[in-house]
């Protein structure tokens, strides 16, 4: 058929199963726009695009789609995609470049970045510059396929005048990638003789069915819910407590499972292991420090491991502990958990940015039951992804509850998507924490002896300013669980303001 790369482009995301893309048109995407038959979503900064194009994708389990200008439109996604990486998150960015004929060297167009690819693929798994409108449709099934096998975030560059160029193509039929399933015989061995195992679930463990095996299980942040937090042998979550620290290494064989085990999830530095450590992974390079290392897709892996015997009492003993230590750690959290906890519901979603409320508080105090149903920027940290993720999330699952939970520092990177939101009428809850500006940092400093700068930040009135961007606004609601019914079954965003803590 004969198609423009704009058209080929958006027949190449649909026959992928791509159902809505988050994006901003702009001078040299317009060809893409000419041809948009999927739905589109618009943020109100790039930044938020690649956001919300995460969120969905955690919430889906399907990769996310962020389509953006070219220059300052696909550096604005960078960050989002840098998270993405961080975290292992499956995001196409697709963004215009310049022209076939551009000389490869500076000559001052519009919008023109030294190595705008260069600048993408420091910061994804890969970065494609198509070279003509024939290779579109084989560069996005490359991507997919890639992601498939490794979820990643993925970018790919077409020069901005290949999108309104026609030319006779045939659309690329989807990949079938079957993840390798390897062999687990040492592992289901030395799993049997152990008397005190114990297993850490990261995101990568999402689809495992890890309660058949009678094993204590603690989740890494992302991991959280990959197993029902009220199951019996479910620790909850949060690799950062002492408790846990205490758990692992009284476990006699430790099986973890789709993590990496990062410094962003271990706080207190590594973990210390009594017995061998066995790890199931779909990249070999985060196996290095295994005694057994399993290679290969992590539902299909646990389904070779045979239960164990399995100790409900032990798992209750080391539940009450960490349990109690985080109770201790987010207790000036309390009241907005519990009402999170009561109005969200089994399968809502709780968005959080990178603010004390959610790495003291939630993570481990606020109970979740499935996977995808906790996102959090782990990885690289980034501020200002609560919001947009929200966005991302109801967009993916309408049918279910959705909140962001924000501190007032954070909320500030992209309180302007409140405008996405609501000219969307999506019924999120948006929490804002008001501790009067950066209040870590700002413990830090005072931790430091040092003087105090930057830290103070006057506050706004979040509530007037929810108003103003068409959204409700409540300050300091006294019935916090009654202002959250309010807002899950709104016909817009609600912003509550919180002052405190």
């Amino acid at each position: 058929m004969r198609l423009t790369g704009g058209a080929v482009l958006v027949e190449s995301l649909a026959a992928h199963g791509v159902e809505v893309v988050f994006g901003i048109p702009g001078t040299h995407n317009l060809g893409i726009y000419a041809s948009l038959g999927i739905r589109h979503v618009s943020p109100r900064h790039e930044q938020g695009a690649g956001f919300a194009a995460d969120g969905y994708a955690r919430a889906s389990g399907k990769p996310g789609v962020c389509l953006t200008t070219s220059g300052p439109g696909v550096l604005n996604a960078a960050t989002a995609a840098a998270q993405a990486y961080s975290d292992s998150v499956p995001m196409l960015i697709v963004s215009p470049g310049p022209p076939t004929d551009h000389p490869g060297h500076w000559t001052g167009m519009l919008h023109e970045v030294r190595s705008q690819q260069g600048a993408m693929a420091a910061v994804t798994a890969g970065s494609h510059r198509v070279r003509s409108v024939g290779e579109i449709s084989s560069a996005v099934a490359q991507a997919f396929a890639a992601m498939a096998a490794r979820p990643h975030p993925r970018h790919i560059e077409i020069p901005y005048d290949l999108l309104d160029s026609p030319a006779d193509v045939r659309i690329v039929d989807p990949v079938k990638i079957a993840r390798p399933v390897p062999g687990v015989t040492m592992a289901a061995g030395v799993l049997a003789s152990a008397s005190r195992p114990g297993i850490i679930a990261g995101g990568g463990a999402r689809g495992a069915d890890l309660g058949r095996l009678n094993i204590p299980v603690v989740t890494t942040t992302n991991g959280k819910g990959v197993l029902p937090e009220d199951h019996p042998y479910s620790l909850g979550a949060g690799l950062h407590h002492d408790a846990v620290a205490s758990f692992i290494a009284d476990c006699d064989v430790v099986l973890a499972i789709g993590t990496e085990l990062a410094p962003a999830d271990l706080w207190n530095g590594p973990l210390r292991f009594g017995g061998p450590l066995i790890t199931v992974n779909l990249d070999p390079a985060q196996a290095l420090d295994a005694d057994i290392a399993l290679v290969g897709d992590a539902a299909a892996t646990v389904a070779l491991l045979a239960a164990a015997a399995g100790d409900p009492a032990r798992a209750a003993l080391w539940r009450s502990r960490i349990a109690e230590e985080a109770a201790a750690l987010g207790a000036p959290w309390e009241p907005l958990t519990s009402a999170l906890a009561a109005t969200l519901g089994r399968d809502g979603i709780l968005a959080g940015d990178s603010t004390m409320a959610c790495y003291y508080g939630t993570i481990s105090t606020l109970p979740r039951y499935r996977p995808g149903t906790f996102l959090y920027p782990t990885g690289l940290g980034t501020l200002g992804y609560g919001l947009p993720a929200a966005i991302g999330a109801k967009i993916a699952r309408p049918d279910v509850r959705v909140a962001a939970l924000h501190g007032d520092g954070g909320f500030m990177f992209t309180a302007p998507e409140l405008a996405a939101a609501a000219a969307l009428g999506l019924p999120l809850a948006v929490i804002v924490v008001d501790n009067g500006g950066y209040g870590e940092i700002k413990q830090k400093m005072l931790a430091r002896n040092d003087t105090l700068k930057a830290v103070d930040l006057p506050a706004p009135d979040f509530a007037a300013l929810a108003e103003a961007l068409g959204c409700h606004g409540v300050t300091d609601p006294p019935d916090l669980a009654g202002t959250l019914e309010k807002a899950f079954t709104a016909t817009r965003p609600t912003v509550m303001h919180l002052h405190g803590n």
